[in-house]
């Protein structure tokens, strides 16, 4: 089966169960609202953990800032996003941050004739197009760098997040590490006043606006290019090369992160290496560090739901083209949630043994 059935068989069950449970035992359940970027692999490891730790996921994709906020407000057990936040916010909040898997960000068109990881772009190509200035396909520089395809001669229609999202703070901040215009005009984060095209809220919406479009271009999380076929493009990387935004891309941008950082969210985007793909990021779960005595257990529950998928779940993260983090990090992860998550009384939440 290939990745694209995969990804359209989110439902499915990814493993047989690890952890057996009796019949009789009353499942847990626990909720998480956030990021769309991550939500194709925790559907699948959601419909797996039913049975495989007993534990149902109820998560709603409704963008990083959404549920940032939600977790903020105590209204969910945990809160998802792919813009991290900084030691100093997560201080303020209460709340203790880490990472689930990477994936990465990919530039996604409708361009008739052109098939996929054919069209070549550079970062400077990139940002007249996201500026607005550059306004039909068969522009001289996409032609010059693209002698070996047919562009179309069709207008140049930009699509982007029109939610707070953690896409969009991935993208903004490449476009605003490639260009001093963009870092000092739109600048970077989870929305920015963007200066041409149109907006669509999710990974899904993007993915069907570029779908739908003649002409357009925008940017997704690359899941969402797979299962939507879309064509992706290759980008010139920092060391001046252009590469496709394949797994191999990905892994060697991955190998760079170092997730013993205090906030456990290192800087992964236009970093060096010749095959390394550009805008490649970690997505992220916030817990409470203080959760009341009636979210005690949905803290618990959410740790052990996650710890279950470190055990169970790489091999799905991978078949959905996302780049499962190592052991080690998994079990420094562990580590972390027995010293910063306690319940009312001061005492750990996790000890190890809760899975």
């Amino acid at each position: 089966m290939n990745r694209r059935s995969l990804l359209a068989l989110s439902a499915s069950a990814i493993a047989a169960p690890a952890i057996l449970r009796p019949a009789f035992a009353q499942q847990a359940t626990i909720t998480g609202a956030g990021a769309s970027f991550p939500r194709p692999v925790y559907d699948r490891w959601a419909a797996a953990a039913r049975e495989g730790a007993n534990i149902a996921l109820n998560y709603q994709s409704i963008g990083s800032g959404g549920g940032i906020n939600q977790i903020t407000a105590r209204t969910v057990d945990f809160g998802a996003t792919d813009a991290p936040l900084t030691t100093a916010q997560l201080t303020e909040r209460n709340l203790f941050q880490f990472p689930t898997v990477m994936g990465s960000v990919v530039l996604t068109v409708n361009l008739p004739g052109v098939q996929n990881h054919q069209l070549r772009l550079t970062p400077e190509i990139i940002t007249e197009i996201f500026f607005g200035r550059l306004n039909r396909w068969n522009d001289p520089r996409i032609v010059e760098l693209n002698r070996d395809i047919r562009i179309p001669n069709i207008p140049v229609s930009v699509g982007y997040r029109a939610d707070a999202s953690g896409t969009t703070w991935a993208w903004t901040n490449y476009l605003a590490r490639i260009s001093e215009e963009w870092r000092t005009g739109p600048g970077s984060g989870t929305s920015v006043r963007w200066p041409a095209g149109n907006g669509a809220r999710g990974n899904e919406g993007v993915s069907n606006l570029v779908r739908n479009t003649p002409g357009a271009i925008g940017y997704v999380e690359n899941a969402y290019a797979v299962v939507n076929r879309l064509i992706t493009t290759q980008i010139r990387n920092k060391a001046g090369n252009f590469v496709r935004p394949v797994n191999e891309s990905f892994v060697a941008a991955a190998g760079t992160a170092d997730w013993t950082v205090e906030n456990m969210a290192p800087d992964t985007i236009d970093l060096a290496g010749a095959n390394v793909w550009p805008i490649t990021v970690g997505t992220y779960i916030l817990l409470p560090t203080n959760p009341v005595a009636d979210r005690v257990e949905g803290s618990r529950n959410s740790m052990r739901f996650f710890d279950w998928a470190f055990r169970n779940g790489s091999q799905a993260a991978s078949a959905l083209e996302y780049i499962p983090l190592s052991s080690q990090t998994h079990d420094l992860i562990r580590t972390r949630w027995g010293q910063a998550i306690k319940d009312p009384q001061g005492r750990a939440i996790w000890t190890g043994s809760n899975a």
